[in-house]
């Protein structure tokens, strides 16, 4: 049961206590393989790792890095056909036995397949809960394990399509410690099957915006399906500590030195996602035939082809997923 971990790091000090915390809290050690886009001045030191023949890694110079999709894209490319995929950040910690819990879940997840195929292709996706640097030197973490509820993910109400077909996204806390449906994803936290890299080969073309909406309606019409679990056995730094800041790809001293400036890449971003929805994009970049963008609508409220909320409840609001079977088909249940 071999797990793939995507990691695209750029400049991150805490890409090597990402790399351990991942294999020294795994069961299945032997198991497990990296694959890093290490974009940093200085490599790391892959052959100093104990398990340095389990690490797939490249490393560029930043001012040639375009952008965590891109990045994101060549990691793909170390993928040897492992049975699962998680793709994470570069500062990420873990809780003894997550390998084990996630495809644990997933494949209670896929059981209900024999019922109902909404299930067949099922995607773990969530914004991890956070972590604290205690002391950087020592690699001692603070991990915010107190709610183990699980965390549903929805649109923004005051940010529904803030630029073009792009909504921003939230993490909203439940008092629910069932698995949920889930109609957004977050590229920090994506578990399935290894064959989703082939089927959903990253978009390279993708900025920051448009990144993770893209990757969805791409799987969603695809006949991959999204869920939420409770206590999700991962753990995100979400701000800076101090005296240890992490360098965004955006930053203009080393925009400054880029041919095609961050800006561009963003508007083209953009523009990529309206094309996508459009039904402009052919082959694996574009949308799939097993599921429609209707269908997407009539599940989230969102009718991303018009631009149109069609339910805020449905979009905005946690409680419209825990009213749902998760062992069901939700689009199903709104018809």
């Amino acid at each position: 049961m071999s797990i793939f971990i995507s990691i695209a790091s750029y400049q991150d000090p805490l890409l090597v206590s990402t790399i351990f915390s991942a294999y020294g809290n795994a069961e299945m050690k032997d198991e497990l393989v990296f694959g890093i886009c290490d974009q940093a001045e200085e490599p790391i030191k892959v052959h100093e790792f104990p398990f340095a023949n389990q690490i797939r890694h490249e490393h560029i110079d930043p001012i040639m890095a375009k952008g965590p999709c891109w990045a994101r894209h060549r990691v793909q490319n170390f993928y040897q056909g492992e049975d699962y995929f998680l793709q994470i950040d570069s500062h990420t910690q873990f809780t003894p036995g997550w390998d084990r819990k996630l495809i644990d879940a997933l494949g209670m997840i896929a059981s209900n397949a024999t019922q109902d195929s909404y299930h067949l292709k099922p995607v773990i996706t969530s914004y991890p809960r956070s972590f604290k640097v205690k002391d950087f030197a020592t690699g001692i973490f603070e991990l915010s394990t107190g709610d183990r509820h699980t965390q549903i993910m929805t649109y923004m109400k005051d940010a529904l399509f803030s630029q073009g077909s792009f909504s921003r996204q939230i993490g909203v806390p439940t008092k629910s410690d069932r698995i949920t449906h889930a109609f957004v994803m977050a590229a920090g936290c994506i578990f399935s099957r290894g064959s989703f890299i082939e089927e959903i080969p990253y978009d390279p073309n993708y900025y920051f915006y448009g990144e993770e909406l893209s990757m969805l309606l791409r799987a969603f019409t695809r006949g991959y399906s999204f869920f939420h679990i409770p206590d999700v056995p991962l753990f995100h730094l979400y701000t800076d500590v101090e005296n240890l800041p992490r360098k965004l790809h955006w930053d203009p001293e080393d925009d400054v030195n880029r041919v095609t400036k961050w800006q561009e890449l963003d508007r083209r971003s953009i523009q990529r996602l309206d094309d996508l929805v459009a039904g402009k994009l052919d082959g694996l970049m574009g949308l799939g035939s097993s599921r429609t963008l209707d269908e997407y609508a009539l599940f989230s409220g969102m009718d991303i082809q018009n631009k149109k909320v069609l339910d805020l409840t449905k979009a905005t609001e946690p409680r419209f997923l825990e009213s749902l079977d998760w062992t069901k088909n939700p689009i199903e249940l709104q018809q």
